[in-house]
C-alpha cells in the first residue's frame, strides 16, 4: 500500500516526550500527542506517495517494490500526487491546531523529506544522516506538541539509533542487490566491510550516549537500570542484520521479532514507572 501504514510505527517516537516528561496522566497532553502522531503519519504517507511516483520505473524492476500500487498501475501518478497534497494539507492543519511551533517543525520535516527524495538519498553518508535527522525531528515534534522540554541527550540518542537503523538498511540493500547493479547510486558507496565497521561504531556510540544520558538525568537516579534493555536491543538488531539480513525493513524487526518487541515494551514500561515514581 502506498501509504505504508506499517511504517507509521516510526511515528510512535512522538510519544517519547510524554514518557520522559512524566506526563502520562495528563489527558490534554495525550490528546496533543495523538494529534501530532496523526499529523506525522499523514506527512510520512505524503512523502511515500511522492517517492513512489518519482521512483515508479525503478520500482517496477525491483522484486518487492514492483507490488506497490503506483508501480503496478493501480494508482495513477496524478492521483498519487493529489492524495499526497491532501495528506500534507491535513498534516499542516493538525500541526496548526497544536500551535505555530508545531507547524514550523512539521514544515522542516516535510522539507527534509523532499530534499531526501530529490537528491540527498543519492549522496553516501548524507543519505543515512538525513534519515537520522528525520527521527530527531519526530522526537522534537513530540516535545513541542505537548509543550515540554526534551533532553538534548535524548535527541542525540535518537539520532544515533536512527543512524544505526539506516546503516543496517543500506547493508541489507547492498546484500539484496548481490551481483546486480545497485538499485540506487548511493549503494555503491557502502562496501560491506566498511558498512559493518560503521555499524559497530554507531552501535557503541548509541549505547554510550544512552548510558551518559541515564547517568546525568536529573529526574531519577534509577534510570541506569534501563541500560540493559538498550544494550540487548542494539545487539539483537545487529544480530538480525547479519544473520537474517533483516535490516532492509527495520519496522518489520520491531513488529515481527518477538524478543525485540518484548524488549522495547519492557524498556518503555520501566522508564514510565521510574519517571512516574520520581515525579
Amino acid at each position: 500500500m502506498s501509504l505504508r501504514p506499517r511504517q507509521w510505527v516510526k511515528n510512535l517516537l512522538l510519544f517519547a516526550a510524554l514518557v520522559f516528561a512524566a506526563k502520562l496522566g495528563d489527558l490534554d497532553r495525550w490528546l496533543a500527542a495523538v494529534a501530532a502522531f496523526l499529523a506525522y503519519c499523514a506527512a510520512s504517507s505524503a512523502a511515500y506517495l511522492v517517492n513512489d511516483v518519482r521512483d515508479v520505473d525503478a520500482d517496477r524492476r525491483h522484486a518487492a517494490k514492483r507490488r506497490r500500487p503506483v508501480a503496478r498501475g493501480e494508482l495513477s501518478a496524478a492521483s498519487a500526487v493529489a492524495l499526497a497534497w491532501a495528506l500534507a494539507a491535513s498534516a499542516l492543519f493538525l500541526a496548526g491546531v497544536l500551535g505555530a511551533a508545531s507547524v514550523v517543525v512539521l514544515v522542516s520535516f516535510l522539507l527534509l523529506q523532499g530534499l531526501y527524495t530529490v537528491g540527498l538519498r543519492n549522496v553516501v553518508l548524507v543519505d543515512v544522516m538525513a534519515i537520522a535527522m528525520l527521527f530527531v525531528i519526530r522526537a522534537a515534534a513530540g516535545a513541542v506538541a505537548i509543550d515540554v522540554r526534551i533532553s538534548p541527550w535524548l535527541l542525540v540518542c535518537t539520532g544515533l539509533l536512527a543512524l544505526l537503523l539506516a546503516l543496517g538498511k543500506r547493508r541489507a540493500e547492498v546484500v539484496s542487490a548481490g551481483q546486480h547493479a545497485p538499485t540506487r547510486p548511493a549503494l555503491a558507496g557502502y562496501p560491506l566491510a566498511v558498512t559493518d565497521q560503521l555499524l559497530t561504531v554507531v552501535a557503541a556510540a548509541t549505547i554510550g550516549a544512552y548510558a551518559v544520558y541515564t547517568l546525568t538525568a536529573h529526574d531519577t537516579r534509577a534510570l541506569p537500570a534501563t541500560i540493559p534493555f538498550v544494550v540487548y536491543g542494539v545487539l539483537r538488531y545487529l544480530l538480525l542484520v547479519h544473520r537474517r539480513q533483516a535490516g532492509e525493513d527495520p519496522e518489520n524487526i520491531l513488529l515481527g521479532d518477538l524478543p525485540t518487541l518484548v524488549t522495547v515494551a519492557a524498556w518503555v514500561a520501566t522508564c514510565s514507572a521510574l519517571f512516574v515514581l520520581s515525579a
